[in-house]
């Protein structure tokens, strides 16, 4: 069996007036890069709390490796969200070990040899560190589980060019060649090259799954061009 994720009608309602998704279908394979991608208020992040088992659907289920969201699911799921999670005032080399404590998968050889790789030492205090850098140290740790699907929200928004250069290099090369990555971000053109697929949200329902090469080849266009033609005010 290739596929990882089975989304089967799922909806996650606040109340009456306000569904954040919206009656979802989604098979996701194995071994894949897929951009989560839809302007704000789309239902991206509802979506990805849901795989994470932080939000509990309305109606409908998620498998994950053909298990319901519990806690099996949640110790094969690699996290990143988009705002720094980590206690400023430990040191790097505190995170490492705590991750090591709490992640079965987790492999510290891998996270040292990468921040060794980006001459980040390991005694430095989290509140000491650039943003680019905490950004850095937070992708690090979360690629050196082997997981199976890593979800990233919004992993290059606020980094300098470099930086991001350095992160898309990190998740292609690091990441579980079984697993799937799922990156939500808002910066389409400097992503695109890393993924194989997409996912295009509106109004908390999904409005396109496919191949980046079928965009490409379709409609001529870059997903980046067709995703603002799609989404065009």
């Amino acid at each position: 069996m290739n596929e990882l994720i089975e989304i089967v009608g799922l909806t996650k309602s606040y109340d009456e007036r306000s569904v954040a998704v919206n009656n979802i279908t989604l098979t996701l394979p194995k071994g894949k890069i897929v951009g989560l991608l839809g302007p704000n208020g789309s239902g991206k992040t509802t979506l990805i709390k849901m795989l994470n088992g932080l939000l509990k659907p309305t109606r409908g289920s998620i498998k994950i490796n053909g298990r319901f969201i519990g806690p099996e699911t949640k110790a094969r799921v690699a996290y990143l969200p988009d705002r720094n999670c980590l206690p400023e005032y430990r040191t790097v080399s505190e995170m490492v070990a705590y991750f090591g404590d709490f992640y079965e998968d987790f492999e510290k050889t891998r996270a040292l040899e990468m921040l060794q790789s980006l001459n980040i030492d390991p005694g430095t205090k989290f509140k000491t560190l650039s943003k680019g850098t905490k950004e850095k140290v937070q992708l690090i740790l979360v690629m050196s589980r082997k997981a199976d699907l890593y979800v990233l929200d919004e992993p290059i928004a606020g980094v300098d060019p470099a930086a991001r250069d350095y992160i898309l290099r990190t998740i292609i090369n690091n990441y579980n060649p079984e697993a799937t990555v799922l990156i939500s971000t808002h910066l389409i053109g400097d992503i695109e090259q890393v993924l194989d697929e997409v996912i295009f949200m509106r109004y908390g329902q999904l409005a396109l799954y496919t191949s980046v090469d079928n965009i490409r080849e379709k409609y001529g266009k870059s997903v980046d061009a067709y995703f603002r033609e799609v989404f065009a005010c």
